[in-house]
């Protein structure tokens, strides 16, 4: 662990692969109630994220953009992990295509609030204790 700690480990992790890893200062991502910034040492949290776009500002300098269709975010205070069904390298990913995802996604958002009932909350919880499973079965596998 370098002194000062001044970066943080990020993890993109899809249901198939794992799409980015390495050192940041800084990480964007679309949080439930708005854009989350995290530096380092922030304080842990776990929390499910919107479908959009999460910015990695690297260590090294630069940026890299995962697009991510919605998800969990883990936060550690040195190590950052985001798992997501659904997740494409920016760069993997061709403007077109991008807007045509997030047009699909913010459409799934529109309609899901105007027929929010049980069925669909209980759905939505399942889902998501799915991908804090898959997040932990994860972990165990790469540390």
């Amino acid at each position: 662990m370098p002194a000062g700690t001044s970066t943080l480990h990020v993890d993109v992790v899809s249901a198939e692969e794992a799409i980015f890893s390495g050192e940041a200062t800084f990480v964007a991502l679309p949080g439930e109630a708005g854009e989350l910034g995290i530096y380092p040492r922030h304080t842990p949290l776990i929390t499910r994220i919107r479908p959009g776009a999460v910015r990695i500002r690297m260590a090294g300098g630069g940026e890299e953009f995962v697009f991510v269709a919605g998800g969990i975010l883990e936060v550690l205070p040195d190590r950052v992990t985001v798992l997501s069904d659904t997740a494409i390298r920016g760069k993997d990913l061709d403007e077109q295509k991008a807007n045509t995802a997030k047009h699909a996604a913010e459409e799934a958002l529109r309609n899901a609030k105007s027929s929010v009932d049980i069925a669909h909350a209980q759905s939505e919880l399942a889902i998501m204790a799915a991908q804090i499973a898959a997040l932990q079965k994860y972990r165990q596998k790469h540390h």
